[in-house]
């Protein structure tokens, strides 16, 4: 069993970091970061091709942080392979060890760096995950039965506890849930009382909520956010407390405290996105009463 989903299945406070893969072969950076955001997570979500730019496969940093004894949560998106490519990398991170997968549609390749790519979207992340979990009951999407016996994902998905009209995100999530999801991953929270929303909410349908946390280290950043990254904006009070500051890195320091702290009471765990801030993690989680190694 993953230690994120014993962690979880036990009900304690789980803590997850997010990983970029570089956007070339070379591992130093990469591999710096998970040394020093590691150690204070259960998990390392490596993303897949973020914001719809080129990186190096979610797969292979998956294996670089097994090899330097970090548990990965595989993202696969659906935006960039068909469903013979999907079930291909879940085999694969399988065979090589990797239980967690969180699975997500992607962002649409218009706003990344190759806008001339064509989405695939053979499949949307609901349908994922049913072939996900008939992988965990030992056939592929055919029905054909798997050598080597089924596989044992623990699947997570995404959700966005301050979208609105909340009942249709709601009823996206339940289906998610139906389909095999056991824990989802928040985009960035803001609103303290839609994250308890969504909680509530999930808790009864038995999942697990991980709230995610956005350092905004500068103007630029919340341009970025409210501009392309959809379905989120920073609340208005948010920007101004970024924008005014003397330092707006270190304003975003104390927000991020501030979010994960009150975070703790209310969902299952915290994933921090550092937005290039990584050595600033282990102070975010010090400073806001979590402990180092989680």
């Amino acid at each position: 069993m993953s230690r994120l989903r014993d962690a979880l299945e036990r009900g304690e406070f789980v803590v997850t970091g997010e990983i970029a893969p570089p956007r070339g072969s070379d591992l130093a950076a990469m591999r710096e970061t998970m040394r020093i955001v590691g150690p204070r997570c259960h998990a390392l979500n490596v993303t897949d091709n973020q914001g719809a730019s080129l990186h190096m496969s979610s797969f292979a940093a998956c294996l670089v942080a097994k090899e330097l004894g970090y548990e990965p949560i595989f993202q696969q998106t659906c935006r960039d392979r068909n469903r013979l490519a999907l079930q291909s990398d879940l085999m694969a991170a399988w065979a090589f060890g990797i239980e967690n997968v969180l699975v997500v549609t992607g962002d649409d390749p218009r706003s990344g760096d190759h806008p001339q790519a064509r989405g695939v979207f053979d499949l949307d992340s609901t349908q994922l995950l049913q072939v996900a979990a008939g992988m965990n009951e030992g056939h592929d999407m055919q029905g054909r039965p798997l050598s080597g016996g089924p596989t044992g994902f623990y699947l997570g998905a995404a959700v966005f506890p301050e979208a609105e009209p909340w009942g249709a995100q709601l009823a996206r999530a339940v289906g998610k849930i139906e389909a095999g999801a056991r824990f989802f991953q928040t985009q960035a929270v803001f609103d303290l009382d839609k994250l308890v929303r969504a909680v509530d909410a999930l808790h009864q349908h038995g999942a697990k909520v991980v709230a995610g946390v956005l350092v905004l280290r500068s103007p630029r950043v919340i341009d970025f956010v409210n501009k392309h990254l959809a379905g989120l904006a920073v609340p208005d009070d948010v920007a101004k407390r970024i924008r005014e500051a003397p330092d707006p890195a270190e304003a975003a320091i104390d927000l991020a405290v501030e979010q994960v702290a009150a975070i703790r009471d209310i969902a299952d765990g915290v994933h921090v996105m550092p937005l290039g801030l990584d050595a600033r993690v282990p102070e975010i989680l010090a400073r806001a009463g979590v402990a180092a190694g989680a």
